[in-house]
């Protein structure tokens, strides 16, 4: 079992990276192998809009999204985490999104479990959480719930007894949703029309 973490804060050794860090040791703690993939490391160009995926079924920009991919692929579980930017996600992951829309035709990431990890000073942590929300959606995965941490200066979120305590149960949580969807005991929703 693969538990993939994703990383969207341009802000290196920053909270989002904490958290997601935090997960992940408790999902390998309960058997995953883990992965931190940390996007500000990456060369993403946004999506052009081109639509030759629904010719291709692949994206034709040649760029570090093409590492990212196949690491999807593999990927059972997806935490995916952002620092909140003007009450949203940060422009990193809205790329990152947007550039997935090539798996979204022929549903590869369907099934898979996703979990959403929000760093955030003080508002925005909700609309952040919905629009990883919606992503899982649109791509019909297994939302197993997220996490909320407070701080604003690198490393403050490790003040924050309640989101470290719930990164370790969420970890627990994923690991478990990947366990039953294999069992056939969950099933993302079927395809609308």
């Amino acid at each position: 079992m693969k538990v993939l973490g994703i990383v969207t804060s341009p802000r290196k050794g920053g909270n989002t990276e904490i958290l997601v860090s935090e997960v992940l040791a408790s999902a390998q703690e309960a058997g995953a192998d883990t992965e931190l993939l940390l996007l500000r490391d990456k060369k993403m160009q946004p999506c052009d809009g081109c639509r030759t995926c629904h010719k291709t079924n692949a994206c034709h920009i040649k760029d570090d999204m093409q590492d990212v991919y196949p690491k999807l692929e593999a990927a059972d579980a997806i935490v995916l985490g952002t620092p909140v930017y003007f009450w949203t996600v940060t422009a990193q992951c809205k790329a990152f999104m947007d550039r997935t829309y090539c798996y979204h035709i022929n549903r590869r990431l369907r099934g898979k479990v996703g979990a959403g990890v929000i760093a955030t000073r003080r508002a925005g942590a909700t609309q952040a959480f919905s629009v990883i929300n919606n992503f899982f959606n649109l791509h019909r995965m297994l939302a197993a719930g997220g996490v909320f941490g407070y701080g604003e200066e690198r490393g403050e979120v490790r003040q924050d007894a309640q989101a470290l305590g719930e990164c370790k149960a969420l970890g627990r949580v994923v690991v478990r949703y990947v366990k039953m969807a294999s069992a056939g005991l969950l099933a993302p929703a079927p395809r609308p029309g």
